[in-house]
C-alpha cells in the first residue's frame, strides 16, 4: 500500500469572523507532487488530534507559509516579520513531539525553518539585512552548493541544485541534531539535514514549483520511498 503523507496547512484563525472563523490554505502543487511521487497526501489542520495523526502518517511534509514568531527562540520580531497567528506553529510543535523519531520529514521553505526551530535552533529574521539584496524573494531561480557527501546531495542527484526562492528569513543558528549542508553563494543556509539515520531534510527553496526538474523529482521520490519503508517497518 502507498504511504500516507501528512501535510500541515497554513492557518488564519479569526474567531471574530462569524461566517467561517478564518481560513486554511495549501498550494495545490504540494499535494499534487506527493501524489505523483507515489504517496497519498492528507491535509492536517491545526485542530487535528496530533496523537491520532501520528498513528496514521508514514511521512510528514511541512510546506511553506508565513513567518514563525521570534518569541519561540527568545527574540523580538523584526519589523519586516509577518508571523502567522500561532495556531499552525503550536500544532506542528505538538505533532513534532508526538511522531516517531524515525518518521521521514521533508521541510520546504517555512518547513525547513520549522524543523530547525522545533529542534531548538534560531532563524535569521530578515536576510536582506545581511546580504543587502532581495533576490531570495519573488521566485528568483537560484543555484545552490551542497556538501557532495551529504544525504541531500545524494537524494537530489546533484551537489548544485536549482530552485525558486520565495523567502526573506532563513535558518540562523543550526539546532543540535541538524547540520547545514547547502548554501547560496551569499552564505544563506539553503539545506539542512538530520545527523542521524532518520530521513530528515529541509530545503529553503520551493521544489514543488519546479516539478519538471530532475532534482525535484529525485527529492520527492526519495522522501516517498523513505515513507514507504517506514510504513513497512511499522506494519511488521
Amino acid at each position: 500500500m502507498k504511504p500516507i503523507i501528512g501535510i500541515t496547512v497554513e492557518s488564519k484563525f479569526e474567531p471574530e469572523n462569524t461566517r467561517n472563523r478564518g481560513m486554511l490554505s495549501l498550494g495545490y502543487n504540494y499535494a499534487e507532487e506527493v501524489a505523483k511521487a507515489g504517496g497519498v497526501p492528507i491535509l492536517i489542520p491545526p485542530t487535528a488530534d496530533v496523537e491520532a495523526v501520528a498513528e496514521i502518517i508514514d511521512g510528514w511534509l511541512i510546506p511553506g507559509g508565513a513567518d514563525i514568531d521570534a518569541s519561540y527562540w527568545g527574540e523580538p520580531n523584526h519589523e519586516k516579520s509577518e508571523p502567522n497567528d500561532g495556531s499552525r506553529v503550536e500544532s506542528e510543535l505538538a505533532l513534532w513531539k508526538q511522531v516517531s523519531p524515525d518518521l521521514p520529514v521533508l521541510g520546504i521553505c517555512y518547513g525547513c525553518q520549522m524543523i530547525n526551530v522545533a529542534l531548538g535552533g534560531t532563524l535569521e529574521q530578515h536576510v536582506p539585512d545581511r546580504v543587502e539584496h532581495e533576490s531570495h524573494s519573488g521566485g528568483t531561480l537560484q543555484q545552490y552548493v551542497l556538501d557532495p557527501s551529504s544525504r541531500a546531495a545524494q537524494v537530489l542527484g546533484t551537489a548544485t541544485p536549482q530552485g525558486k526562492s520565495y523567502h526573506h528569513q532563513a535558518v540562523g543558528r543550526v539546532a543540535e541534531g541538524l547540520r547545514a549542508v547547502g548554501h547560496h553563494e551569499d552564505g544563506t543556509i539553503e539545506v539542512v539535514e538530520g545527523t542521524g539515520k532518520r530521513w530528515l531534510v529541509g530545503v529553503q527553496w520551493h521544489p514543488e514549483r519546479t516539478p519538471e526538474g530532475d532534482d525535484t523529482q529525485n527529492l520527492l521520490r526519495s522522501f516517498i520511498a523513505a515513507a514507504a519503508e517506514f510504513k513497512a517497518q511499522r506494519s511488521s
